[in-house]
C-alpha cells in the first residue's frame, strides 16, 4: 500500500498530539483499542452520514494508534485533491462500475508488510440509504482477518472500537449480529443512517 500520513515519521507523532488534545477539547471520548494480534483487520465505520466523519476519524486513529487506509468516492480524487487524499490514507473506489475492489482489496491486506487496518462504510455513501453494501464483510473473509466494529456517536461524543468480529460465511446470520451492535450509535446527520 502507498505512504501515508500514519507512515509519515515526525508529521505523524505532531499530528498525534494535535488529534488527542482537539479531542479532549472538543468533549469527544475514546472508547476501546486494536486487540493484541489483530494488526490487519477490516474497520466496520459506521454510521456514515457527513463529511465531518473524515476528519474525525483521521483523528480517532491517530489517537489509537492505527494505520489506517479508507475507500472514497473516486470524485474526490480529483486533481488537485488526488495527492493528498492519498496521502491520507485513501483509496479512489468509482462506485457506478463493477469492479473487483474486493479481490484487490483482500490482497492489498495480504500483502502488506505491517500493521493495515482497512477502514470501509458499510452505507457506501453519506446519503440516506436503506441497505448496507457488504464489501466489507467478504473483503474479510477473502482476507482471512477478522472485522473490528468502529463506531462514531455523535450525540454522546463517543468513538472507538468494538469487539472483533470473526465472519461465519453466513452473511445473513453475521450481518443481523453485526447490525445489532451498532443499532444504539447516531451519526451528525442521525435520519441518514437505517438500522434495517
Amino acid at each position: 500500500m502507498h505512504r501515508t500520513i500514519f507512515t509519515t515519521p515526525v508529521v505523524n507523532t505532531l499530528l498525534r498530539a494535535f488529534s488527542v488534545g482537539f479531542l479532549r477539547l472538543t468533549g469527544w471520548k475514546l472508547d476501546g483499542a486494536l486487540p493484541a494480534g489483530q494488526d490487519k483487520c477490516v474497520l466496520i465505520a459506521a454510521p456514515h452520514t457527513s463529511n465531518w466523519d473524515l476528519p474525525y476519524t483521521l483523528m480517532v486513529a491517530f489517537a489509537l494508534r492505527l494505520n489506517i487506509y479508507w475507500m472514497g468516492k473516486a470524485q474526490i480524487f480529483r486533481f488537485p485533491f488526488g495527492p493528498v487524499m492519498r496521502w491520507l490514507g485513501g483509496i479512489a473506489v468509482q462506485r457506478e462500475k463493477s469492479n473487483n475492489l474486493v479481490a484487490a482489496s483482500a490482497e492489498a491486506i495480504k500483502a502488506a508488510d505491517g500493521p493495515l487496518q482497512l477502514v470501509v462504510p458499510p452505507e457506501g455513501t453519506r446519503s440516506k440509504t436503506r441497505y448496507w453494501k457488504t464489501g466489507f464483510y467478504w473483503i474479510a473473509v477473502t482476507a482471512e482477518v477478522p472485522i473490528v466494529m468502529a463506531y462514531m456517536d455523535y450525540p454522546r461524543k463517543l468513538s472507538g472500537l468494538g469487539p472483533v468480529f470473526v465472519p461465519t460465511g453466513d452473511i445473513e446470520a453475521d450481518m443481523v449480529k453485526i447490525k445489532a451492535f451498532y443499532a444504539p450509535f447516531k451519526g451528525k446527520n442521525a435520519s441518514q443512517f437505517d438500522h434495517a
